[in-house]
């Protein structure tokens, strides 16, 4: 049985206030402070600090209390202990606002951190968190910055601001985002949150490539044919239709998440495991990453929507009749896409990625897939090709690894058989594993920025994906809907590998 012992040691943190814009929405219910209350469960807060909820609710510190305390009871992975909440929710406080950009708001807030510093000997210390739309975004810093709360109080010190994404919506929007926070905030204190650098199994990436010389002297395009991302959801847009309808799977997906999984999949060694260092060979797998032209985005690029079908063996409707959706909508619910990364170790190597909603089932995966040997000695043309060794990496639902290899079946004849290697998370550990919130947001109170995104990354990943974004405005979209729900994606997507002589691998779950 999984005991509360937390799956990571991390330093000491410093006492402070934790100032959340957007105290009463989803994020914060849902994620941010079960997250809190799990770290404070495991003792990896410290024992002076304070949390303060920053919103139009018209709330007061007991109303923030009970409504959060309902939230760690439906979604914390922590169980909630009477009085170890009570102990927990005596650090909650509640501050009202009539808007993002109410200067009176902010200096009642400098009124209200400052009165902490002494009650609750936060040290002055704080750590801002902007969980809310991205619209908010520049109100909030600038407010900041004109009450003076974006510098420290004296030399010991510190201040960091947490921004959610989506960071900008094209390469200009991020530039002048970049632009107007670091205006008022430095660059090292600026932390750009994408939750799934916290999970697990993303980080043992990093781990699993740098710890174990078995695999990084045969890490490249000498022993490596492709490698394939997949990121499958099995929902629809489940209410945020407003939202998705503007931006699509290449925004909400693919120029994020998938993206974060490429630069660690395919970076150089850092010099060391520091947060520049890392961040460094992730910018350099980014600028290598040969640009879209028209003739590749139309090639090598595929878009679908998703029109009824069957999922879970329960009929669903399809995209353009969702809630929220206009009916003659081109956003596209599916994304996949051929890319190649211009450097020594990757020339010539496809990684192929593909996202989408209403797939047949929920998983993240990587593939890695492994050159045949230069003798098939056992190949037999009458039967069928030796399988290739794939490494699977699997992100979610399942954390773990599995190393598909070949191996002879008993008896008489020389026959092979494919077979794998496991490894899961979840029966390998008796502690459960953290949520990416947990991790993510004692790594920005610690001030270590080695899984959040520099400004340089953010505009590096941008440029890769705006030119597509212009393209597909001038371009006929296809007919959409061109999948229907419960499959894989639109057949185009096959075909994309099958140019290539690939065909897309997942692990049997």
């Amino acid at each position: 049985m999984n005991s509360p012992t937390p799956a990571f040691v991390a330093g000491h943190p410093a006492p402070a206030a934790l100032v959340i814009f957007g105290a009463s929405g989803d994020l914060t219910r849902r994620k941010l402070m079960p997250a809190l209350y799990a770290l404070y469960a495991h003792g990896l807060l410290p024992q002076q600090f304070a949390i303060v909820g920053f919103s139009r609710r018209d709330w007061d510190d007991d109303t923030f209390r009970a409504t959060m305390r309902d939230a760690v009871a439906a979604f914390g992975r922590i169980p909630l202990e009477t009085a170890r909440w009570d102990a927990f929710a005596a650090h909650l406080f509640y501050l009202k606002a009539q808007g993002y950009d109410n200067l009176d708001d902010y200096h009642r807030l400098h009124e209200r951190l400052t009165a902490l510093d002494e009650s609750a000997h936060t040290a002055g210390n704080r750590l801002f968190y902007a969980a809310t739309p991205p619209q908010a975004f520049v109100p909030i810093v600038e407010s900041l910055g004109a009450v003076g709360l974006n510098h420290p109080l004296h030399e010991s010190a510190w201040v960091r601001i947490v921004i959610e994404k989506p960071f900008g919506t094209d390469l200009a929007s991020a530039r002048a985002l970049n632009t107007r926070i670091q205006h008022v905030f430095d660059e090292s204190q600026i932390y750009r949150i994408d939750h799934y650098l916290g999970k697990e199994a993303v980080q043992n990436l990093l781990a699993f490539r740098f710890a174990n010389s078995l695999f990084e002297p045969i890490w490249n395009r000498n022993h490596i044919e492709q490698v394939q991302i997949t990121v499958a959801e099995s929902i629809g847009v489940e209410g945020r239709a407003g939202y998705y309808d503007r931006v699509g799977a290449l925004r909400d997906m693919v120029q994020n998440h998938l993206m974060q999984l490429v630069t660690l999949i395919a970076m150089e060694p850092p010099a060391s495991f520091d947060a520049e260092a890392v961040r460094n060979e992730k910018v350099k797998v980014l600028r290598a990453v040969r640009p879209f032209d028209d003739e590749t985005i139309r090639t090598r690029i595929v878009r679908g929507q998703y029109g009824p079908g069957v999922v879970n063996e329960r009929p669903v409707r399809g995209y353009r009749e969702e809630e929220g959706v206009a009916p003659n909508s081109t956003t596209e619910t599916y994304v996949a896409l051929q890319l190649e990364i211009d450097n020594w170790r990757w020339a010539g190597i496809p990684f192929y990625l593909r996202t989408g909603k209403r797939l047949p089932r929920k998983v993240s995966e990587i593939a890695v897939i492994f050159r045949r040997p230069p003798l098939l000695l056992f190949d037999d043309q009458r039967r069928r090709k030796m399988e290739q060794n794939v490494l699977y990496l699997q992100i979610q639902p399942h954390e773990g690894l599995s190393l598909s290899v070949n191996i002879k079946i008993p008896g008489a004849t020389m026959r092979l058989e494919s077979v794998m290697m496991d490894f899961c998370y979840h029966g390998s550990f008796e502690f459960a594993i953290p949520e990416a919130y947990e991790r993510l947001l004692l790594d920005a109170w610690l001030g270590d920025a080695t899984l959040f995104i520099r400004a340089d990354e953010t505009e590096a990943s941008w440029a890769l994906f705006t030119p597509v974004l212009d393209a597909w405005q001038r371009l006929p979209p296809p007919a959409f809907p061109n999948y229907a729900a419960g499959t894989w994606g639109p057949p185009e997507a096959d075909e994309l590998l099958a140019r290539n002589g690939h065909a897309w691998k997942l692990m049997v779950l």
